[in-house]
């Protein structure tokens, strides 16, 4: 349920953290909570945005920590399992951030994905207002603001490449024409999958490879050698210095 409260503990596995992790937030003030008998608790609902905020913003270094750390806590489905040809469209023609939103969702739609088209270009929506998903390097990730299962036939990630780039609200102020949909059933794994696509646009030639790709197939190969060149070159889990997410 997306309003259930949960503990110390609940939100270190959640958010992939030691517990002295989350303590540190709580201590800081960096993460929303409450404190109900000298215990702090959470939110979850405030957790998903708080979280994918978080990790769009973390730069390279951080962004590659923090996912060995969520490749140590779970078995992270591979992009080899969340994307499929089909899911590609390498010519959007949208023109505007709400257009896109929706052709997106038209994509995942036609493929079988949603089970709720106009309740997800809300969620959509909603989510964007409370700030961009889009990134420096023309790139953004929109996701839902609510990870509510009942939206979703199964995990995925759809991708469009527009063929003109438009304004999205990137930091850097420039137009984006790279964009990944994702999808989760599972909240952790929308985590999970959110850290590996920042991970391979700011460690990889992803970004590169998408745009010279000739089509859907040769995208979706370049996401794959992108994902698998990662991997390879990830070092151990380990604690980051400073903040932990």
């Amino acid at each position: 349920m997306p309003h259930r409260i949960l503990n110390l503990d609940e939100v270190a596995d959640y958010l992939h953290l030691a517990c002295e992790d989350v303590r540190a937030l709580v201590r800081d003030g960096d993460i929303p909570h409450e404190m109900r008998g000298g215990r702090p608790v959470f939110r979850r609902v405030e957790m998903d945005a708080w979280a994918s905020r978080r990790i769009l913003g973390l730069e390279a270094d951080r962004v590659a920590a923090y996912h060995a750390r969520t490749r140590a806590t779970a078995n992270a489905a591979g992009l080899t399992a969340l994307v499929e040809e089909a899911f590609i469209a390498p010519a959007l023609a949208s023109r505007t951030k709400a257009s896109v939103l929706r052709d997106l969702v038209a994509l995942a739609d036609r493929n079988g994905l949603v089970h709720d088209s106009k309740a997800l270009v809300a969620s959509l929506v909603e989510r964007e207002a409370l700030c961009s998903t889009g990134l420096p390097g023309g790139l953004a990730i929109p996701h839902p603001r609510h990870h509510h299962p009942w939206l979703f036939g199964r995990s995925f990630v759809v991708i469009g490449r527009c063929v003109q780039a438009l304004p999205f609200g990137a930091a850097d102020r420039r137009p984006t024409d790279l964009f990944f949909l994702l999808g989760c059933q599972d909240d952790r794994l929308h985590l999970r999958t959110l850290a590996r696509l920042c991970l391979l646009a700011q460690k990889t030639l992803l970004l590169e490879g998408l745009r010279a790709a000739d089509d859907a197939s040769a995208m979706r190969a370049a996401l794959l050698d992108a994902e698998h060149a990662a991997l390879q070159l990830e070092p151990p889990a380990k604690r980051p210095k400073g903040k932990p997410l």
